[in-house]
């Protein structure tokens, strides 16, 4: 042994565990698997002796170290002063191994170097001890004697290897065997034998060599192989070169293929020592044409195969284990030395450090503890740079995986797994590493099965009978008072939790690696749940506002595997036991699984979610889960506000304009008018509600699991004025959407928002899920930020475990603002709160069903009671109407596929007919409590068969509000009302004819009194009204038609039309002339549209005409009205002609011409007349005189002509000109006379034609007529 203080290396490893007793066989095989030597540290106080130290030392030491092992070599125990405490230095020398280390001593450093130095030396000496015994024939054949060789017993011990010996620690002085000299003079003479190794090794024999065997001559190769060993332990390399290579001559011709390899192992070993020793190997790693390492590769790759080759017939399965051990051992110190050499980039200093001093963790070399080293950029330089492949470093180490790992202990098993996926993980391969993490779980819970089994928790906490507590008769409890105490109660077991952190950890990283993230449903403290929640509400805020939770949860790895893998993950953590950790598992597999999870799986994992969370909340944990299953909230809505309670708002302008004004304004929920696009407001993203009333959100919630799902807590998140309301317990229908209603009261005034809700699954937190109005601009941005992000991630391809979801790198994407509309705050559901409103309700109506049945054109009155039920009183009261032949009408309209005529009919028959009317003079205040009657007349109207009524009504000038408003707010009260018409009068066919000429010149006693009657005082300024009227109904109706026209007297004419029959009501009426001012204005509109554009396209003529036609139309109107009166009945109506149509003809008979003409004959002698049958006659061949009277019947000054047509004009002869007359300009009802010499030739009929025309004016002409009977 050197000098304590000189400079040298001394490389110790410090276990902490001791071997387990599967290796005790190896104890000679492999040594340096074994503790030379036990340090024990104890504290010496005034209340201890040196004496119980000792015994409680060599106790402890008994407990780890059964008695028959050799190991360890050594034994010391170092045993510090207190606090100045004077000890007796020299009672340690009665205690071998106890040394007392003063509390005064300053450098106590480098005293205890000292010691370990001496410790280090007495191992050495023991090393010397036991070759000294193994040298001895009878040591020697017990070290030839089994495949696995052993010491033998303590009783077949030499004196050197008693515990004496043992217990004392030896001079400092090495032993013969380890002097420096060379081997053959160190070591006692041995025969050298060259044979093939022990005659056992060539045939079958038992387990077990018999005590009969030994004694016998055997090889000393395996006793080379031990000297080999204690050499290399002993830092003197070139002996252990020398006896292994002796060793490896001997085993080449036998079959003894364990000690063979070891034998290759350390001479593998010696080069890598040797290489580090002289110069960490600097010379090695540039100059040799060979790799430095190759060497040391090969042996340890025929070492690889001698493991293998071993036969494991000689000793039964005991021999399993051991030999695949050693082979596995083997195995991994061949990857070992390429995985340093890989990981150093190459042969050099940082290859032998990587192998002496690992890094930060375990297994981990210096090169690779950085955060970017598992980068497959990094992983690939460092094989460019060492010549050695992560491939090549794989395929030795799956060497080891193999059928024989099944024979392996348990911690053995656990130990090479657990470096086997350490290596991996450095390598890159995470794939390989999940899988032997998988057996290293299976391994650890092997191990905690078998110790609760060892520990008695099996035997207690077994199945037993309740009730009696009558036991099986096959189960013998241990201790029968416990089960009579017992009793039926059950007994839980403490469990430890130590460890279940690290298991959970390694369970986690698996199933990481295949795609499946455990951690997805979080675990928060109750301590920290508020500020969870608050980060949950922030980040679903800007979640919804780039719009990435609208996508599917991305999907990786294969789903059969996934499932498997997620099984037993929830089996591992309920054997530990740990039920948060079973929830947490089972609720992210159902959240990040669920579309390949069979319903079965679904099932299994919600149902022990469920029971897991229930076990833990018992068992008193703190733990909460974050939700779960996904987006729950799909909407929030508020519930349509019924029709009688939903306030309208209004502007207090609108109760200073007129009444009349009010109509279109204060209607509110309909409009009888004309459909107007300005009226068309768009949807309000604010609802108004009352205070103090009850308002109901549907909320409308999805399971898109295959199981039902409760919700232990739904609410609203509001903000603004205070919202009052319950939270509500749900369970979700299996695969369906659900819809919640969520009642609450608002109890001030002011905005509410509506956010969204608070949802809470049993046993998790309260999670906030926000629902933003889905504006065109937010839609829209949220479109373009998914396609950015699309387009931004199709430009990076990943593979393999790169592509996994928390795995992609997230890069942050710059957007311009031609690509990115700006964000925009979120708008949420709002509803304005206005102040408490009254509320209204109909009492009574007059109307029996509601029913009312009229006659078409018949008036009646409706009688409606409404009573305020509120507390508050109502000062404004308006009503509306609307009924079933508005809205056809306003659809016509709005098609605009009708003419001007015809829209001006829709509209007139909307406006000036309307089946509803009240008087606005009625409504006034309602107190609390009281009532107030309204009368609505009602119009029977053809087409009409159902009509509401409509009650507007405010407390508009309240005086309980601090601060004055400009708006008012009115609710509406409905009343339907079921409307028959019964049509029982038609009219048809309406005329126009001119007024008879021959009644002019027919003088009559008769003609004169039926001119008097009709009040026809000249038939050129009349005509004929007639129109046929039918009667479709089943009694009898008595039709008149009245005449009201300016400038002339009334008149009406009346006539009874039996049931089925038709009668024609014939009326004269006056012939009208308009200003051409009147008939080229356009057809109006009665509704507010400034214009209607006309579908066809009429020339100037054609319009010319159609606008006088509806004029003249209009002005017939006005002048005739038709009643109904029903027969011995007292109802009464009104007949409109509205539906009837004014041709051309009836237009020339109606419209009065420009001037009026009169023809009369004068004789020129004023002889008596000669009159026949009435008519008047004259004589032929005398002179008369044809005068013709003008009367200018227009409105203005204008140029006349006239034009006389005589016939037959051979028969008669006359003076002048007869056509083209000029008469002059006329003034308005200017009057021109002109006389024409005439005389007849002949007897006969004369027709004598005047025809005067407006100079300049597309005027229809003025025309006159006479009949001249002449006789001789």
């Amino acid at each position: 042994m050197p000098n304590p203080l000189s400079a040298g290396h001394l490389h110790l490893n410090f276990p902490t565990h001791p071997p387990p007793p599967s290796q005790y066989a190896l104890s000679l095989l492999r040594p340096s698997q074994f503790p030379l030597a036990v340090i024990g540290i104890a504290s010496f106080c005034q209340t201890s002796t040196l004496k119980s130290i000792y015994s409680q030392f060599n106790a402890a030491l008994l407990d780890i170290f059964p008695a028959s092992n050799q190991f360890p070599l050594a034994r010391t125990c170092f045993v510090f002063e207190e606090n100045d405490i004077a000890t007796n230095l020299s009672a340690s020398n009665d205690l071998p191994g106890v040394v007392i280390i003063p509390s005064m001593m300053g450098n106590k450093r480098l005293y205890i170097g000292t010691l370990l130095a001496d410790l280090c030396s007495q191992i050495l000496g023991e090393f010397g001890v036991v070759m000294q015994a193994l040298e001895s024939p009878f040591g020697n054949e017990y070290l030839n004697g089994s495949l696995l060789a052993a010491l033998p017993p303590l009783s077949e011990l030499p004196l050197s290897l008693d515990s004496d010996r043992r217990g004392s620690v030896p001079n400092f002085s090495s032993p013969d065997v380890l002097k420096s000299d060379s081997a053959s003079t160190s070591i006692p003479p041995m025969k050298r034998n060259s044979s093939s190794g022990p005659n056992y090794r060539l045939g079958v024999q038992p387990p077990k060599k018999r005590l009969s065997t030994i004694g016998v001559a055997s090889s000393h190769a395996r006793l080379y192989k031990m000297l080999g060993d204690f050499f290399l332990l002993a830092g003197r390399t070139e002996d252990s070169t020398i006896w292994y290579t002796e060793a490896l001559q001997l085993f080449k011709n036998s079959q003894d293929h364990a000690w063979h390899a070891a034998v290759l192992e350390g001479l593998a070993t010696i080069s890598v020592v040797e290489a580090w020793s002289a110069g960490h190997g600097l010379h090695n790693s540039t100059t040799s044409s060979k790799e430095p390492w190759s060497d040391a590769i090969e042996k340890l790759t025929q070492a690889t195969t001698l493991y293998h080759k071993s036969p494991l017939y000689y000793e039964g399965e005991s021999i399993y284990a051991p030999l695949a051990y050693l082979y596995s051992c083997c195995v991994l110190r061949h990857s070992s030395l390429l995985f340093a050499v890989w990981s150093a980039k190459g042969w050099g200093p940082l290859a032998f450090t990587t192998m002496l001093q690992p890094g930060p963790k375990a297994h981990l070399p210096p090169t690779l503890a950085h955060d970017e080293a598992d980068q497959w950029l990094n992983l690939e330089r460092l094989t460019k740079y060492s010549g050695i492949s992560r491939s090549s470093i794989s395929n030795v180490l799956g060497q080891i995986h193999g059928p024989w790992l099944l024979h392996l202990h348990p911690r053995e098993r656990l130990s090479i797994l657990t470096t086997m996926a350490s290596v991996y993980a450095c390598l890159g391969y995470k794939r390989k590493e999940a899988y032997l993490l998988r057996e290293v779980l299976g391994c650890v819970m092997d191990l905690i099965v078998c110790g609760r089994e060892e520990d008695g928790i099996t035997k207690v906490s077994g199945p037993r009978n309740t009730g009696l507590g009558i036991e099986n008769g096959n189960i013998t409890p241990i201790n029968p008072l416990t089960y009579l105490d017992q009793g039926s109660v059950a007994v839980r077991m403490s469990e430890s939790s130590l460890g279940n952190d690290s298991v959970l950890r390694i369970l986690k990283q698996v199933c990481k690696t295949i795609g499946i993230d455990l951690d997805a449903v979080k675990l928060v403290h109750a301590s920290t749940q508020e500020t969870e929640l608050a980060e949950s509400s922030q980040n679903e805020a800007s979640t919804n506002d780039d719009g990435s939770e609208l996508e599917r949860p991305e999907t990786y790895g294969w789903p059969e595997l996934q499932v498997g893998v997620v099984r037993e993950a929830v089996a591992v953590a309920e054997a530990l036991p740990d039920f948060p950790a079973v929830a947490q598992f089972a609720l992210s597999s159902l959240k990040t699984l669920q579309t390949v999870l069979s319903p079965g799986d679904q099932h299994h994992l919600y149902s022990t979610s469920m029971r897991a969370i229930t076990t833990a909340r018992r068992r008193g944990d703190s733990k909460f889960f974050e939700y779960w299953s996904g987006r729950p909230v799909v909407s929030v809505a508020l519930a349509p506000v019924p029709l009688v309670r939903l306030p309208v708002e209004k502007h207090l302008s609108v109760l200073s304009k007129q009444k009349s004004d009010l109509t279109p304004i204060i209607q509110g929920i309909t409009d009888p008018f004309l459909y107007n696009p300005r009226r068309v407001t768009a949807k309000k993203d604010q609802e108004i509600v009352a205070q103090n009333e009850v308002l109901e959100f549907v909320v409308v919630l999805q399971n898109p699991f295959i199981f039902d799902l409760e919700l232990q807590c739904l609410s609203l998140s509001t903000s603004g004025v205070k919202f009052q309301s319950e939270p509500v317990r749900v369970v979700l229908p299996a695969s369906s959407f659900h819809q919640v209603v969520i009642p609450g009261k608002v109890m001030a005034t002011g905005i509410l928002t509506i956010r969204g809700c608070f949802v809470q699954a049993p046993g998790g937190i309260t999670q906030e899920f926000i629902l933003p109005l889905n504006t065109a601009e937010e839609e829209e941005r949220i479109t373009r930020r998914k396609s950015a992000l699309i387009c931004e991630a199709e430009r990076y391809k990943y593979w393999g475990l790169e592509s996994l979801p928390w795995e992609k790198p997230k890069r942050s994407i710059k957007y311009h603002s031609s690509q990115l509309n700006p964000r925009t705050n979120l708008r949420f559901l709002e509803c304005k709160v206005v102040p408490e409103q009254p509320l209204l309700r109909i009492r009574r109506t007059s109307v029996n069903h509601g029913a009312l049945m009229l006659y078409e054109g018949e008036r009646s009155t409706l009688r409606i009671t409404l009573e305020n039920i509120s507390l508050l009183p109502i000062d404004f009261v308006h009503l509306a109407f609307d009924d079933s032949t508005i809205e056809p009408a306003q659809q016509a309209l709005a098609e605009g596929a009708m003419s001007s005529s015809d829209v001006y009919e829709t509209e007139h028959s909307l406006i000036n007919q309307p089946v509803f009317t009240w008087n606005k003079s009625e409504g006034r205040l309602i107190p609390p409590g009281h009532t107030l009657s309204l009368s609505i007349s009602c119009f029977g109207k053809s087409g009409c068969t159902n009509g509401n009524v409509h009650v507007s009504y405010s407390y508009t000038h309240r005086t309980d509000l601090e601060k004055p408003s400009d708006y008012f707010y009115t609710r509406q009260l409905s009343h339907p009302i079921m409307v028959t018409v019964y049509p029982m009068l038609q009219c048809q066919n309406m005329d126009l004819i001119p007024f008879p000429s021959y009644m002019d010149y027919i003088q009559t006693p008769s003609t004169t009194t039926y001119h008097n009657n009709l009040g026809v005082d000249d038939g050129a300024s009349w005509c004929l009204f007639s129109v046929e009227v039918r009667n479709v109904y089943g009694s009898p109706f008595e039709v008149t038609f009245e005449r009201e026209q300016y400038g002339t007297s009334h008149s009406s004419t009346t006539t009874t039309i039996p049931p089925g029959s038709t009668s024609r009501v014939v009326l004269p009426l006056r012939r009208t002339a308009l200003s051409q001012e009147d008939t080229s204005k356009a057809i109006p509109t009665l509704s507010d549209r400034q214009f209607v554009v006309a579908k066809d396209k009429l020339s100037t003529a054609e319009l010319h005409l159609q606008r006088e036609l509806f004029w003249y139309r209009e002005a017939l109107f006005k002048s005739i009205q038709g009643y109904w009166k029903e027969v011995g009945g007292t109802r009464t109506g009104e007949m409109s002609l509205r539906q009837q149509r004014m041709t051309l003809p009836m237009l020339e008979a109606f419209k009065s011409n420009v001037a009026r003409v009169d023809l009369s004959l004068i004789s020129c002698d004023l002889p008596k007349e000669n009159t026949i049958d009435g008519r008047r006659v004259w004589k032929a061949n005398e002179f008369l005189k044809l005068k013709v009277r003008i009367t200018n019947l227009s409105s203005f000054a204008i140029p006349l002509s006239l034009t006389l047509d005589l016939e037959p004009s051979d028969c008669l002869i006359y003076e002048g000109v007869i056509a083209d007359i000029p008469i002059g300009r006329l003034d308005e009802g200017m009057t021109r006379e002109i006389e024409f010499p005439i005389c007849f030739l002949t007897n006969g009929h004369f027709e004598l034609v005047a025809q005067v025309r407006a100079v300049g004016f597309d005027i229809k002409p003025a025309k006159a007529e006479i009949i001249a009977a002449v006789r001789s």
